[in-house]
């Protein structure tokens, strides 16, 4: 069974703060591939977005977020990254949620 791995996105969202998250869990998930007999992903991982129009991380980078907080898979771990939270943190919905 894989692990449901949710990177919250928001605008101005630091890049390496979600990138590299991003970037470990799915590397550790093609190398479990490669190493192991078996077939299944270790982790799957996807972003989440208030909704899923796109975004402006830090020195506007676009990102289309792949769900959004009223429709996304279960997750097993949620990663808020870091960035400029001051708009974030005004937002009663997004607060629910995390």
């Amino acid at each position: 069974m894989s692990i449901n791995i949710g990177i919250y996105v928001y605008d101005d969202v630091e890049v390496l703060d979600f990138a590299g998250p991003y970037e470990v869990f799915t590397t550790a998930s093609r190398m479990h591939m490669r190493n192991s007999l078996d077939d299944r992903t270790l982790f799957n991982v996807f972003t989440i977005g208030r909704t899923t129009s796109p975004i402006k991380a830090r020195a506007g980078l676009k990102v289309d977020p792949d769900y959004s907080i009223s429709d996304h898979p279960v997750m097993d771990c949620l990663i808020v990254p870091g960035g400029v939270v001051t708009a974030e943190l005004e937002k009663p919905d997004v607060i629910y949620w995390i």
